[in-house]
């Protein structure tokens, strides 16, 4: 029965990524067949400019985006070493260390030609600057500037059809990888589980799921891998991979979370790890059965009392020096009206402009002034907080939530 369920439940996902996937491809491909009359351009005209357009992409134009495009180009780079140095050194030095640093992030044949691009702005401007004063004709620096601006032109619809097509793998991949966790809140007996995954980039490190093991029980699942983007996002869909294996191969508990951490050791680069809560429900009961792989502690809520928390019950996995190590399994119980929160630690790391975490305290505040929010509505606000208090900083890591609850 679990077997079935298994692959049942996998088939249903596919279909529903594969129906999504042609619904969009129809859309693309309807609005490609429309007339070419002035009334028909300046409609498609105003959908490109304005269609998708919100009020939090415009601030992110103005304020997010050129503080990041700030910070790529500086990151890595030494600028304490020069601070000692005189002006007329220390700014030459800055501009060098930035000039190596963005050559060094292109490809060797457009290295060479942004290295001629800035070798011809700087002849341009000393003939503009020192020699204009002896040559009657005031634009014999133009030249070497307007060679500038075409090979950096060059360059820049070079690099902007690279990002163009990796932004199409990378759009195809997040389908794919949306397709592979639930899409639709779980409902069994008095029970409830409600999902939700926000990616960093456009696809992320982070993992849940929900898994039917028979008539009775239901495997939760939240793991983060380290790190995000594309990297993070296929070692998530390995850990997904094998830990649907592993339970269909019949194991449960401790002992399913030592085989997965055998493989993921096996597995995964030397320098990465995976955090991982999974835990076993019985929905009619209530009855809660799970191992904590140094994963955040979820929050048990239980209406008018303390909260509870279930805390990590063994390390990390993947992690080779720990392969051997032991897991242990604990028990809880959720009883009628009580929920738990899982959560991965981009909901308590996010940070603000002032370098300030989001917090454990202030996550745990939340939920008791708003306890009586139902489950969507309590993720939605739950997510809306955390974002209000980043205020202008861009999300820095993926952010997952996972919450049931029992009528």
């Amino acid at each position: 029965m679990a077997f079935k369920d298994e692959f049942g439940n996998l088939g249903q996902r596919f279909a529903e990524f594969a129906a999504r996937l042609e619904e969009r491809t129809r859309s693309k491909q309807g609005a490609g067949n429309g007339g070419l009359g002035l009334q028909s351009i300046l409609g498609t005209l105003r959908d490109l400019f304005t269609k998708d357009v919100t009020r939090e992409g415009l601030r992110d134009l103005v304020k997010r985006d050129p503080r990041d495009i700030l910070r790529f180009y500086t990151h890595g780079i030494d600028f304490e070493s020069l601070r000692p140095l005189p002006w007329y050194k220390r700014y030459p030095g800055m501009a060098w260390k930035v000039f190596v640093a963005t050559a060094y992030r292109l490809s060797p044949a457009r290295r060479i030609a942004f290295a001629v691009a800035i070798l011809a702005f700087f002849i341009g401007g000393i003939r503009l600057l020192f020699l204009s004063i002896q040559i009657k004709n005031q634009g014999t620096g133009a030249g070497w500037w307007l060679l500038t601006i075409v090979i950096l032109a060059l360059l820049l619809l070079m690099e902007l059809r690279d990002k163009l097509d990796l932004k199409v793998d990378l759009e195809i991949a997040r389908e794919i990888q949306f397709g592979l966790v639930p899409s639709q809140p779980f409902k069994r007996d008095a029970t409830a589980i409600h999902g939700f995954m926000r990616p960093a980039n456009t696809v992320g490190g982070d993992y849940f799921d929900i898994i039917v093991l028979n008539d009775r029980q239901v495997g939760v699942v939240i793991g983060d891998v380290a790190g995000k983007g594309m990297p993070a996002a296929l070692l998530m869909a390995l850990l997904q991979g094998s830990l649907r294996t592993l339970i269909t191969a019949g194991f449960r508990g401790p002992e399913l979370i030592a085989k997965l951490n055998e493989y993921l050791c096996a597995s995964l680069p030397s320098n990465s790890l995976v955090t991982l809560f999974y835990g076993e429900l019985n929905t009619a009961s209530g009855e809660f059965r799970y191992v904590n792989a140094g994963h955040n502690a979820p929050f048990l809520i239980r209406p008018g009392a303390a909260f509870d928390r279930l805390h990590s019950t063994s390390p990390a996995l993947g992690i080779r020096i720990l392969k051997e190590s032991h897991f242990e399994a604990r028990d809880a119980c959720l009883g009628a009206g009580e929920r738990l929160l899982l959560y991965t630690d981009g909901i308590a790391e996010a940070f603000n402009e002032a370098d300030e975490e989001y917090g454990e305290e202030r996550l745990e505040d939340f939920l008791r002034t708003h306890m009586g929010l139902k489950e969507k509505e309590l993720i939605g606000s739950l997510m809306d907080s955390v974002l209000r208090f980043c205020g202008d900083v861009r999300q820095s890591d993926d952010m997952t939530l996972l919450l049931i609850e029992r009528g």
